[in-house]
């Protein structure tokens, strides 16, 4: 079983970089797709492809012979895909898998051994409702690891890796959200090609619901009263409401946010009226929970920029990700995050966040809330 082994080229945390592995896949066409897409790729100024027998080339349109009749030609359209390197611990070609009793979904095609683990093989195409163009020698296996689980996904071929700025990562409008099912959660545009990076997390979620989310419960002594502000940096809608709901049930004010920019902007913003109207840090943010994976600027990066100034240091930053093992949370370390999470310990939060915020007034006075004020005759 050949295999590219993903090493040594992770980045260096909190320089707003990642790296993408680019994958595609090819998806047979009917007549009336054929027309829809030439039509748009003339209107693009995109030469047609389709008297081409094959074509590696980005854009759009591809045509491949048919065993046993060399006239006919099925035509396919080869959409491309990326996921962020962190999250791929390898790449090998097509595995001999096990079928596996009482599959949920047919794009689970069983599984297979790999050095003593036992990790699913998911077709993403079919997941994603393509109908395959044809079999191809290049098809390869994505293995991947995040939320502590193994998961392979079989693609048709992989190109490249490739390392860019989060800020040219373009969160998916309305229209390409509603049609992947929100499966889409970035936009990454090239001279000649668009690659879509897939949330494989809500796939994996979906296949096996016993790895969703679990607000859990926060316990009889918990005291609902403190009123600690959290500032939430997450670009997934769900995850957001989910820590928003956990937060606030836990007596939180809460703040939130779609990506480390908008989070970074809300925390100048703070600073700028601590330094006008001479109050305290603690009166607008006491925590900040960061994923790492947003477009624009990434959680790294916002972690690195809070603990190098001189008056947002005073606050704690909390990683919440998928990201968040064993191989990579020295990535959080390195930027000084006090404390990482990672998705499904999501019932651990308000608990997590309040210890370090308990701890960072001890560290820095000027942060610890000041005790209600005591009823009297003359405060009545």
């Amino acid at each position: 079983m050949s295999q590219t082994a993903i090493t040594n080229i992770l980045l260096e945390a909190g320089t707003n970089e990642l790296e993408i592995v680019e994958f595609y896949l090819d998806e047979a066409l009917t007549e009336e797709d054929i027309a829809r897409v030439e039509a748009l790729a003339q209107m693009e100024g995109h030469a047609s492809s389709l008297q081409k027998e094959v074509t590696n080339k980005p854009g759009d349109l591809g045509s491949f012979l048919l065993p046993g009749d060399q006239q006919a030609h099925k035509t396919f359209y080869r959409g491309y895909y990326g996921v962020n390197v962190a999250k791929v611990t390898e790449i090998i070609r097509m595995p001999r898998v096990t079928e596996l009793p009482e599959l949920q979904s047919p794009s689970v095609k069983g599984a297979f051994n790999l050095r003593n683990r036992i990790v699913p093989l998911v077709d993403l195409g079919q997941w994603l409702g393509k109908v395959p163009a044809h079999e191809s020698q290049d098809t390869k296996a994505i293995v991947t690891e995040f939320n502590n689980v193994n998961t392979a996904f079989m693609v048709t071929g992989v190109n490249r890796i490739h390392r860019i700025s989060w800020e040219e990562v373009e969160p998916p409008n309305q229209y390409v959200s509603s049609v992947s099912s929100d499966t889409i959660v970035g936009v990454v545009k090239f001279d000649d090609r668009i690659v879509f990076l897939l949330d494989l997390e809500k796939i994996v979620t979906n296949l096996n619901p016993r790895l969703a989310l679990r607000l859990g419960d926060l316990g009889e002594d918990w005291d609902v009263s403190r009123g600690y502000k959290a500032l939430i940096a997450d670009d997934s809608p769900l995850i957001r409401g989910m820590q928003r709901d956990l937060l606030e049930k836990a007596g939180y004010k809460v703040v939130v946010t779609t990506n480390g920019r908008e989070a970074w902007e809300y925390l100048l913003e703070c600073k700028k009226r601590v330094e006008q109207e001479k109050r305290p840090l603690r009166d607008f943010v006491q925590v900040v929970v960061t994923d790492i994976e947003m477009p624009v600027m990434d959680g790294l990066n916002l972690t690195s920029r809070i603990k190098e100034d001189p008056l947002l240091k005073r606050l704690p930053v909390l990683i919440f990700s998928s990201l968040v093992t064993e191989k990579l949370r020295h990535r959080g370390e390195s930027v000084g995050a006090d404390g990482q999470i990672s998705k499904p310990e999501v019932g651990s939060l308000a608990k997590r966040a309040a210890d370090l915020i308990q701890s960072y007034a001890e560290k820095y006075p000027e942060m610890a809330a000041e005790p209600e004020p005591q009823q009297t005759q003359e405060s009545v």
